[in-house]
């Protein structure tokens, strides 16, 4: 990636000098079902009108770019050889107004950045997209790549005859020869731009809206898959969900909706879970269920839905000055997603799903030693790119969440309201958000901003309590503790929460509850004093605060023996997510963990709290039970899910969330047989239907052990001969045990860039099977020797992919450890992204050798 970053101070200094007054972009992508070199790259021309602040000073424009034809400036032709670079365009005595031209070619993308090609092999078709976050509109069209630097955008667009093509903005008039032309944008960031283009399946509705003063809103909706997909295309619920969320935002926001239409665009080969677009939003297309999900997986869609459009507000409508301030439009969107949610959908469950799943994201990556202030510090693209991180997201959604119980929501939304109004189509920092917030409020926020916002780490929460002879509590205490990395003890406002049964054989229910502000290292919580002695105490109980939850040793004893009678479902999954801190701190053994899955995870009623909890099975069988104990643990493992597989309400979706854990952990010669007569029929569960997608499931353990070879799999491909079976054969080939197999995946992602984004994924996925360490271990010494030459080589997105995909972390073994330590020791010049990326994997080692041992202490079970 040389040449490509662009550093924090280059960004102040010329948004200090600019002021881009809009952009006039027109790009030609008919070469994009030419065959051969034609339809490696289009026309780009763009006229970027802007003023500068110092007549005489010289700047740059951004371009990533094959080739330059022309460079005009001012109406002087500039010679594109001596301007261009490759990244940059200079930019020499600027006048008080300017007007730069700049007609490239530039490259269609095959890893999902800038504006990707996909080849349909269904049925040949051609899909265009662009994805740029954060900083890859410069791949399509020449700009000044920064988020301060906001303007109108006005796109021209000449693409092949019957395409659809969608941006920003509505379409004007029909097309002329192939060309369209698209209204006007309100100002917005350059990484926010979007264009669509393709023979897409397209389905449209309309919003309506009519405000107190009786003005109405229209909003034309359109959402749009590939071809290949229409079949499986459920737009009605997408509408639903879109207009139950335009809804709630209007109600809450007092801001309508400010950029016209709203399409939202299912897309192959996308890298993230969605992109926030103004009116053209973009998702991956694995949202579009190509067969049976649970309710989770549509749960999980319609938070997708919602946290981008709360982004329409927070992050397009006012933007972050620089990348330091990403959480002010991710952390908001993240928890105005799950506000919303159950606020205005069927899913009400949302608060339960994102404590027991989006939490435990945040908790991973606030241990990790790259941790980092939810406002960060960014020096350059490259720390930008690696922060889109569960800190970011999900601890500064957490944070909210709090605040919300801080100053209350009423004070927290007219304070939303105030930002919006005061800060339109601008650009903020953080200061800009608590001004408004502590007028809303009334309270000083410097302290809470400063706990919560400008430093790292997570605390531990613990119950410390102490009873008289009748078994009544005479002190219930919180202790609170801090890394000692991360020492800031912070405050917090939690309910602490007493179970017990009413009788012996009743559920566990709450029967005391107190809220108290946790401050320094021991708080008391007077108001509990004189209950009943407690089975469970619950200090984070409602998940009001951002905290690791301990148990003392009477609660732990009580979840060991009856979490499955825990009655409220929040308690329970906060419970379950609490245990899985414990496991992955090497604090409970992973057998534990293990056996309280098998014994309560049948009883789970909320079924992304069972995904959840299965997942975490899975990792926690695959990386931290000692390798002594594996075996058996496998065995047992598995045997449960073909348990709960056979018990599961027929046709469920908790039925086909084991049947998909039991090919996850499948391991025996029986376990095999079973997925194989699954699959051709001979064996039958009552109510499970094996479609496409479960095949692919049942055929990637059979693959990895050596049960389906390359002729299987080109069948199967040949029965499911679409984008989604390509990519699920890569993997199940990649995962087949044999060396030459190995080194032909290692060698197409290493020493070879010809595998699109989605492939690369694909195969990195296949290789790195844990059970096949002894075949993976020649790779870990060549890891380290290749991932600086991936990072000089690749785009970011795909030297992030392999760096994290091929780290050895299935060799869970001291060697592996110091090997990393020996690179990181050797290589204190690499790029620090680069280093990040091996340091986060190296801890994410330690932490599975810590909980081995922790495993291996407990000794043998009879």
């Amino acid at each position: 990636m040389p040449g490509e970053n662009l550093s924090r101070e280059e960004a102040r200094e010329r948004g200090r000098l600019l002021t881009v007054d809009g952009y006039d972009v027109a790009l030609d992508v008919r070469s994009a079902v030419a065959r051969g070199p034609e339809a490696e790259t289009f026309r780009s021309r763009t006229t970027i009108r802007f003023r500068c602040a110092e007549p005489g000073a010289a700047s740059f424009a951004d371009l990533l770019a094959p080739s330059v034809t022309s460079v005009t400036l001012n109406g002087r032709t500039l010679d594109a050889a001596a301007v261009f670079d490759g990244t940059r365009i200079a930019l020499d005595d600027l006048a008080a107004e300017n007007t730069l031209v700049v007609d490239a070619r530039c490259a269609y993308s095959r890893t999902g950045e800038g504006l990707h090609r996909f080849v349909d092999p269904e049925d040949g078709e051609v899909y265009l997209y662009t994805q740029y976050e954060p900083a890859d509109s410069r791949r399509v069209f020449a700009n000044f790549e920064q988020p301060d630097l906001k303007a109108p955008f006005t796109f021209e667009v000449t693409a092949p005859e019957g395409w659809l093509v969608l941006s920003n903005g509505v379409q004007e008039g029909p097309a002329e020869a192939g060309t369209r032309r698209f209204a006007t944008t309100e100002p917005i960031s350059t990484y926010i731009t979007a264009v669509v283009a393709g023979p897409y399946h397209y389905v449209t509705d309309t919003y309506r809206r009519t405000f107190e003063d009786g003005t109405e809103l229209t909003v034309p909706l359109g959402a749009l898959c590939r071809k290949g997909l229409a079949r499986h295309f459920d737009a009605d619920d997408i509408f639903t969900v879109t207009k139950q969320g335009l809804d709630f935002f209007h109600d809450h926001f007092d801001f309508p909706y400010p950029f016209g239409k709203y399409d939202q665009a299912f897309v192959p080969e996308y890298n993230l879970g969605a992109m926030e677009n103004p009116g053209c939003v973009t998702f991956r297309e694995e949202f579009v269920f190509r067969g049976k999900v649970t309710e989770a997986s549509y749960e999980r869609r319609a938070n997708v839905i919602l946290h981008e459009m709360a982004h329409m507000w927070f992050g397009d409508l006012v933007t972050m000055h620089w990348w330091d301030d990403l959480w002010l439009k991710e952390s908001y969107a993240d928890f105005m997603g799950s506000f919303a949610q159950v606020g205005a959908t069927r899913f009400t469950d949302g608060w339960i799903t994102f404590a027991n799943r989006r939490k435990s994201w945040a908790y991973r990556a606030d241990q990790l030693p790259s941790t980092h202030p939810v406002t960060a510090d960014i020096r350059d693209l490259e720390d930008a790119k690696l922060n889109f991180d569960g800190i970011t997201y999900a601890k500064g959604a957490s944070v909210l969440k709090q605040l919300v119980a801080y100053v209350g929501q009423d004070a927290f939304l007219e304070g939303a309201r105030r930002y919006f109004k005061r800060h339109a189509y601008g650009n903020t920092r953080l200061a800009d958000l608590l001004a408004v917030l502590e007028e809303t409020s009334g309270r000083d926020l410097a302290a809470w901003s400063r706990s919560w916002l400008e430093t790292a780490g997570v605390n531990s929460l613990t119950p410390q309590v102490t009873y008289d002879a009748q078994g009544r509590i005479t002190e219930l205490s919180i202790l609170q503790e801090a890394s000692p990395d991360h020492p800031e003890l912070r405050p917090h406002r939690v309910a602490v929460g007493l179970y017990r049964r009413l009788d012996a054989d009743s559920a566990l229910v709450r029967y005391a509850r107190a809220e108290v502000d946790v401050t320094g290292p021991r708080t008391a919580v007077p108001e509990l004093a004189g209950a009943e002695r407690p089975e469970l105490v619950l200090v984070n109980d409602e998940d009001l605060t951002y905290c690791k939850t301990r148990f003392d040793e009477g609660s732990l004893a009580t979840l060991r023996a009856r979490l499955g009678d825990l009655r409220d479902p929040l308690a329970r999954a906060l419970c379950w997510a609490a245990l899985w801190g414990l496991t992955r701190d090497g604090l409970m053994p992973a057998r534990d963990f293990l056996e309280l899955v098998r014994r309560f995870a049948g009883a789970e009623t909320v079924i992304g709290v069972l995904q959840s909890v299965l997942g975490q099975a899975e990792a926690a069988l695959e990386h931290y039970v000692a390798p002594e104990y594996h075996e058996r643990a496998a065995r047992e493992l598995s045997e449960a899910a073909v348990r709960e597989l056979r018990v599961a309400e027929p046709g469920s979706g908790h039925q086909l969330s084991w049947a998909r854990h039991f090919a996850a952990v499948a391991t025996t010669p029986a376990d095999l047989q079973l997925l194989q007569g699954l699959l051709d029929g001979t064996a039958k569960i009552d109510g499970l239907v094996v479609d496409q997608e479960l095949r692919w499931a049942f055929l990637l353990p059979l693959a990895a052990h050596g049960a389906a070879g390359e002729e299987r799999l080109a069948a199967e491909l040949a029965r499911d001969n679409t984008a989604s079976g390509k990519r699920h054969q890569v993997r199940c080939l990649a995962a087949r045990p044999s060396a030459e197999v190995k080194a032909a995946a290692w060698a197409d992602v290493v020493e070879s860039d010809a595998l699109s984004n989605a492939l690369v994924e694909a195969t990195l996925s296949g290789f790195a099977r844990p059970a096949q360490r002894e075949l993976l271990a020649p790779y870990a010494p060549r890891y380290f020797a290749v991932i600086e030459r991936i990072w000089r080589e690749r785009s970011i997105e795909i030297g992030m992919s392999v760096v994290r995909g091929l780290f050895p972390s299935w060799q869970v073994d001291r060697a592996a450890l110091d090997a990393a330590d020996d690179w990181l020791a050797g290589h204190g010049q690499a790029a620090p992204a680069l280093r990040r990326l091996v340091l986060e994997e190296r801890d994410d080692l330690a932490r599975a050798l810590r909980a081995q041992a922790c495993d291996a202490a407990a000794g043998p079970r009879p």
